[in-house]
């Protein structure tokens, strides 16, 4: 007998209602009226069913840092100064406090995958990457985290940084990461993109690093895109190798764009823009027609180039809003994009689904599909097509099989010619009205 199946649940919009059949923490069996019985059965309804949400770009370490000191100036130097400061005083159990409360935000809302990023520089040290890794198996039966080793600071222009990537991916951390425009200069930038590719050869880890966060690309340490997708291509990186923000890519000319997106297609690199941060920080400097810069979503579409999205951020000087919600964030990303209809909306949210399975590496276990991981999210939506525009509850959120999160809302509105309806519970007539 089964451990459990999802009974009714609507996966595409063009196709009936199928139940889902989950066994070991293994999607078994998909299809319509099921006649196999389980131990436990979930009735959707036909509300839609969709895989566990990815958030394949996130600074738990840093998450909430807002309540202590925010950032006034609103840009990305001032952002990084704020929080190099704050950074002085963060001890393992601080990090963890606020990246644990980040993380349960993020599994009541259907997260079951987590690539963060925390910082790794001679400031903070380690702590960072020990809070996490604490956390990695403290909820290991809850959500996947990996943890990326993360020289917010640079590494050449932080002597010491070096040895400590070395340290924490020696430690455990899945993945090295890059910051290659904080450095002094172009030589530099590509310099540290080196070292860092350097790194995953000798780990066997893959890269994930942030370029090209600008509102546009006349300053050239803000244009290294080209030179990453060379580089992995002599690596033999492909398919390995993400990129945050991106956001100088809106601010080429539309040649030099297409050129760059085609590069970064035939190399395998990936793009993951962070709309919430890159919308906030960007045109900082502009007092007419103000640039709110974000990669240019449909190009990338278009180029082949993988795709996903991200939170970045959660309430600090980088980004001031947030709730660890994907959905969330892809509506404000579709908002801010110029993307609408339910193709481009359906699109939308595979960039936090299927795309961002093969940016964190997992797409050989993710999806609704047989043999897959049964990392799925019981919505209240109706239709796929919906889900940004509804915001919808998380009705179940499961992981490996288990429900991990469950929401419950009700809502009774009051019918013309009711003035005024009894509290939850209260019989008929308790209340009296005028």
């Amino acid at each position: 007998m089964p451990d459990l199946i999802l009974r009714d649940a609507r996966i595409a919009d063009d196709a009936d209602p199928v139940d889902i059949v989950v066994d070991e923490g293994l999607i078994t069996a998909i299809g319509s009226r099921q006649a196999v019985r389980a131990e436990n059965e979930i009735d959707c309804a036909a509300r839609v069913v969709i895989p566990g949400l990815i958030e394949s770009h996130l600074h738990l370490d840093k998450a909430l840092l807002d309540a202590e000191r925010p950032n006034r100036d609103g840009t990305l130097a001032g952002a990084i100064a704020v929080t190099a400061e704050l950074k002085r005083g963060f001890t393992v159990d601080s990090i963890r406090d606020r990246a644990r409360r980040v993380l349960d935000a993020a599994i009541a809302n259907g997260t079951t995958v987590v690539r963060a990023h925390p910082d790794v520089d001679p400031i903070v040290g380690l702590r960072g990457v020990h809070a996490l890794l604490e956390l990695r198996e403290e909820y290991r039966e809850l959500i996947d985290l990996q943890i990326v080793a993360f020289p917010q600071e640079g590494i050449l222009g932080a002597p010491g940084t070096l040895e400590l990537l070395r340290e924490s991916l020696r430690s455990g951390a899945d993945v090295i990461g890059g910051c290659a425009y904080n450095e002094a200069t172009v030589a530099e930038c590509r310099r540290h993109v080196d070292i860092v590719f350097g790194l995953a050869a000798e780990f066997g880890v893959p890269v994930d690093i942030h370029a090209d966060f600008a509102d546009d690309a006349t300053d050239p340490r803000f244009a290294m895109a080209d030179y990453i997708a060379d580089t992995t291509d002599r690596t033999g990186m492909a398919g390995r190798v993400a990129l945050g923000h991106m956001t100088s890519l809106a601010g080429q000319p539309p040649r030099r764009r297409r050129r760059t997106l085609t590069r970064l297609a035939e190399a395998g690199v990936a793009v993951v823009p962070l709309p919430a941060t890159d919308m906030h920080l960007g045109g900082r400097g502009d007092d007419t027609n103000v640039r709110r810069g974000i990669a240019p979503i449909r190009e990338l579409w278009r180029a082949g180039v993988t795709t996903a999205y991200s939170s970045n951020n959660i309430r600090n000087a980088f980004t001031p809003y947030g709730n660890a919600d994907l959905l969330d964030i892809g509506l404000f990303l579709a908002q801010t994009c110029h993307l609408s209809g339910p193709d481009d909306l359906r699109r939308v949210l595979d960039m936090a689904t299927g795309q961002a399975a093969r940016v964190t590496g997992v797409d050989d276990r993710h999806g609704i599909r047989i043999g897959a991981a049964a990392d799925l999210v019981v919505l209240s939506s109706h239709r796929v097509a919906d889900v940004l525009l509804d915001r919808p509850d998380r009705c179940y959120v499961l992981k490996a099989g288990r429900i991990v999160s469950r929401t419950s809302r009700i809502h009774e509105p009051a019918r013309p010619g009711v003035r005024t309806l009894p509290p939850a519970g209260a019989a008929r007539g308790e209340i009296r009205t005028a």
